[in-house]
């Protein structure tokens, strides 16, 4: 899978359905005086997947659908178009170039997913302004539409987070990635936010191996292992547009053992999050 060239289709619902909804939601939050944040807090979503729902770039998934129409007193409004998104999602179709399909198709069904990242944050914990600048400098150019076309398919992909029961996730994250102002200041800040809520889900865990660590067992590069639902895990490599999944279980045991050693280097979860608030200065 490769971070940077993700290549779908949006795989979205109908658009002026997902619009639809995004208002309505919009509309009952407003109603009840609270801003996204406010909204995501209370449902324990993020303030960037309620801006993203509202927007319309994001499905709305039933769970958020019911939870907001009991929160916000909507009297079963949002609850009636559940059945409508259910069908909706079983007809949307997302097409994937040959050499993605395969990861794509296991990534919907894993049970655990672990990331070493030493370039960007991993797409699945990408906020959307976030994943948008990392999409807007690739060499060659994309055309603005395509841009957003990948954007989406990235937003979509993060679904897996919050269904049930959701994916393990861990990540270790190099210093520097979180050091480095992707986007400028306002959108790093925001990804950091972003992955301070998301590590303190009971499903994920962050660590940040620090800029300090002079023995780095991950010094070849960032890499992702996957274990779908009821098969083997696979490991998943990308440089420079170059991708390769691997299904040797020799090939994929040094690799788990790589990733045991670089968690032993890294920061605490605890001592992992503290950092990421002390960076926002909210510590």
């Amino acid at each position: 899978m490769s971070e940077t060239q993700e290549s779908y289709d949006e795989g979205e619902l109908n658009g002026d359905l997902v619009r639809a909804l995004g208002k309505q939601v919009k509309l009952l939050r407003e109603r009840a005086g609270l801003t996204q944040k406010e909204l995501g807090d209370r449902l324990r979503y993020s303030e960037d997947l309620i801006s993203s729902v509202e927007r319309g770039r994001r499905n709305p998934q039933p769970e958020l659908l019911e939870a907001v129409d009991e929160l916000l007193g909507a009297g079963g409004l949002l609850k009636a178009t559940i059945e409508d998104v259910e069908k909706a999602k079983a007809k949307a179709r997302v097409r994937h170039p040959a050499w993605f399909k395969d990861y794509a198709r296991m990534e919907l069904s894993a049970v655990e997913i672990n990331f070493f990242s030493m370039v960007t944050v991993p797409g699945l914990l990408q906020t959307e302004d976030y994943a948008r600048v990392t999409f807007s400098v690739r060499r060659p150019l994309w055309s603005e539409e395509t841009i957003e076309q990948r954007v989406a398919a990235r937003m979509a992909r993060q679904e897996i987070l919050t269904q049930w029961p959701p994916p393990i996730v861990t990540a270790v994250i190099d210093e520097a990635v979180l050091r480095r102002e992707i986007g400028g200041t306002k959108v790093q800040q925001e990804q950091l936010r972003h992955l301070l809520n998301v590590g303190r889900l009971r499903s994920t865990t962050l660590q940040v191996l620090p800029l300090g660590c002079d023995e780095n067992p991950g010094v070849d590069g960032p890499f992702i292992l996957l274990t779908p639902k009821g098969k083997p895990q696979v490991g998943y490599l990308e440089v420079q547009g170059a991708s390769h999944l691997i299904t040797d279980p020799e090939e994929v045991r040094m690799l788990a053992a790589r990733y045991g050693a670089i968690r032993g280097q890294a920061l605490t979860p605890g001592e992992s999050l503290a950092l990421m608030a002390e960076l926002l200065g909210e510590r």
